[in-house]
């Protein structure tokens, strides 16, 4: 998957001024991944193969979060509570109503925020120095490639090449509207 725009190289440079926020940020978007992946599961329990792939990749999720929630602890912080995602408020507000569109529109999208936080974990692990905490961005950008491809593989099982392909560049679309419209800062998505 390609993505429409870039993230600015003004971001990198904004995460590394304050570490601390992004990974504090970083492990709510973990968290969330994972509960967003079990969502799938608990609304649409009759898709076997979606069940099964979508438990699998919350336990990765929470894996990532548990991992992050360490960096944090050994930083000296603590959790943060939730809070809103412009980010992901603005892609959730344009899924369509019904049925099938809704569903659709939740795995494309899933799949161009994984493409995302792929792009901007490569771009983390490339301004930190060596070490583990760079190994570790290498390690999840890995990671995030995986589920997009795996968010884009149980569209196309059920509605097919076309009609994702079709819909992938419309929402490919918003999200290049959506990231120009945030503003630089030391978050996963803005």
């Amino acid at each position: 998957m390609r993505l429409k725009v870039a993230t600015s190289p003004d971001w990198a440079a904004a995460v590394l001024r304050d570490l601390d926020a992004f990974l504090l940020d970083h492990a709510a978007c973990e968290r969330k991944a994972s509960s967003s992946a079990m969502a799938l599961v608990a609304h649409y329990p009759d898709r076997p193969e979606l069940v099964a792939a979508c438990i699998e990749l919350a336990r990765e999720e929470l894996e990532h979060f548990q991992r992050v929630a360490t960096c944090i602890a050994e930083r000296g912080l603590v959790l943060a509570p939730d809070r809103k995602d412009a980010y992901m408020g603005a892609m959730a507000r344009a899924f369509r109503k019904g049925g099938e569109a809704y569903f659709l529109d939740r795995l494309v999208t899933a799949a161009v925020a994984e493409a995302r936080g792929c792009e901007r974990f490569g771009l983390v692990a490339a301004a930190l120095p060596p070490g583990p905490l760079r190994d570790l961005y290498r390690d999840l950008a890995r990671s995030e490639v995986r589920h997009h491809e795996l968010y884009l593989s149980l569209a196309r099982r059920y509605f097919g090449e076309d009609t994702v392909s079709s819909r992938l560049e419309e929402v490919l679309a918003l999200e290049a509207t959506v990231i120009a419209e945030l503003p630089v800062r030391a978050a996963l998505y803005g």
